[in-house]
């Protein structure tokens, strides 16, 4: 999943250290670092409320805090490193703060469990991505000198009654939650086994999200999950026993269609998005839904892995290339001008040239307007880890990566030009990087947009006509606010 929100990114890391408050006197506090998909900021959020509650102030300060965090990913093998890295770091901080307690949360968590006790001694504490709220009891453990572990996941939705705290927010753009886990078991994804299941939340406790994020002037909520277009809520429990469910349960269920109707209509003048999709998954009815709500983004992230049927199959991917095809093709007829973006794998095992080049021709039949490449790495306990060779080179990778990234980068350039001499709504987020006389947000199709202050505020829509543009930003000038979003 991509990052859409302005967050501070530490270079000795590449994750993301939480902002939320200063220290006061005679307070714990907490330094959080996240990595990963955007599910796992969003659970440092309802991390930060649950310890708020026990009296801890998030810190930016990891020299003087009371507790370190580190939300961890599994999808790579370069943020476990990451991590591991950190981990150092801390332990080195430790030595000159005895009293600091360290946790690992997440994925990574999750996946190693009590290795992360015995071969990183720093570690205090492994929480998975279920166990937040036993987080109270872990470091009541912790303090009486023990050391604590809860990696049980759950077949509920954990987290719907808490309300997270918007941390180092723009006060723009918010994450809500809506599902948890995965059943589709691609064979190179460590997810379901360090998330679950499949299983959805309450509509009326996200909705009742949203209300709060409303009402302190919220202007776009991406709704999150694994796989958003499973959400199916028929009382709770797994996706899975939605067959064991009363006739009653399946008549009342609310899919994801209805449920992005729900938020669109109760709230007008908020602009929804949603990540991450799965091709099997997408239905009809959400391209319609999106059509019909000028507040439903026309975006959608869209992650293939490869453009070879054979593949496809390797990976348990449970699609072909023609069937993601005709996905496209509905896309472009009943939402024209979607923008697509994409997840692209490099040198999955047995990848021969001719698949390769299987994936360069679908990229050329879609031309994304984004996309997140990567070069295949092996992940414990993965179906591919155990019974597939990693019998790739790592140059023939690298060589092919790349060429997938330049494709990319000229089909990203073509998209941008698409929009030159266009007028475009834009929502300010916030100020450019490059120059403090420039705001930057977003479009509908999630395309960054540059243009002049002038009079404009965060958090106003904006009409910008395009004049410029770059493989991944659009320059233009504002002419007006914006009356449709």
């Amino acid at each position: 999943m991509e990052q859409s929100l302005d967050k501070k990114i530490t270079p000795a890391t590449d994750g993301v250290v939480i902002d939320h408050s200063s220290k006061k006197e005679g307070e714990k506090s907490v330094y959080i670092e996240s990595y990963g998909c955007q599910m796992n900021f969003s659970d440092s959020e309802v991390v930060a409320s649950i310890l708020a509650k026990e009296g801890y102030q998030t810190t930016p300060k990891m020299d003087t805090a009371d507790l370190i965090l580190v939300n961890t990913c599994s999808i790579r093998e370069k943020a476990e490193l990451t991590v591991r890295k950190r981990l150092e770091k801390f332990n080195a901080v430790k030595k000159t703060n005895p009293n600091m307690k360290v946790g690992v949360l997440g994925c990574m968590a999750e996946r190693l469990k009590h290795k992360f006790l015995e071969e990183e001694k720093i570690v205090d504490m492994v929480v998975g991505p279920d166990a937040y709220k036993d987080l109270p009891n872990l470091l009541a453990e912790i303090n009486d000198g023990r050391d604590a572990v809860n990696v049980i996941l759950s077949k509920e939705e954990t987290y719907g009654d808490i309300a997270p705290i918007r941390i180092d927010s723009n006060g723009v753009s918010a994450f809500v939650s809506i599902t948890r886990g995965c059943d589709n078991m691609c064979t190179f994804c460590v997810v379901p086994f360090t998330r679950g299941r499949e299983r959805s939340r309450d509509p009326k406790s996200i909705l009742q999200e949203i209300e709060n994020l409303a009402q302190r002037g919220f202007k776009e909520i991406t709704l999150l999950g694994q796989n958003v277009d499973s959400y199916l809520w028929y009382g709770g429990g797994l996706k899975k026993d939605y067959v064991k469910a009363s006739a009653l349960q399946q008549k009342t269920a609310v899919d994801f269609s209805k449920l992005l109707t729900m938020a669109a209509e109760t709230y007008p003048r908020i602009r929804f998005r949603f990540s991450t999709s799965n091709p099997q998954d997408m239905t009809v009815d959400v391209l319609h839904t999106m059509a019909k709500h000028p507040n439903i983004c026309k975006y959608i992230h869209l992650p293939v892995q490869s453009g070879s049927d054979r593949i496809l199959k390797e990976m348990n991917r449970l699609h072909t290339r023609q069937e993601y095809f005709e996905l496209i093709d509905n896309i472009r007829e009943i939402i024209p001008g979607c923008a697509i973006s994409q997840d692209m794998i490099a040198g999955f095992p047995t990848e021969t040239e001719e698949d390769h080049q299987d994936t360069l021709s679908l990229m050329d039949y879609v031309k994304y307007d984004f996309g997140f490449m990567f070069a295949y790495s092996e992940r414990p306990g993965t179906l591919a880890e155990r019974k597939m060779e990693d019998d790739v080179p790592q140059d023939v990778k690298k060589r092919r990566l790349a060429e997938i990234i330049d494709k990319q980068q000229a089909h990203s350039r073509f998209r941008t030009e698409e929009f030159l001499g266009k007028t475009v709504c834009v929502l300010i987020e916030k100020e450019s990087k490059r120059s403090q006389e420039h705001w930057s947000g977003r479009t509908t199709q999630n395309t960054v947009v540059v243009f002049s202050k002038e009079n404009y505020s965060v958090g106003e829509f904006v009409d910008v006509k395009i004049e410029d543009c770059t493989s991944a930003t659009l320059l233009g000038t504002a002419i007006g606010i914006s009356a449709d979003i």
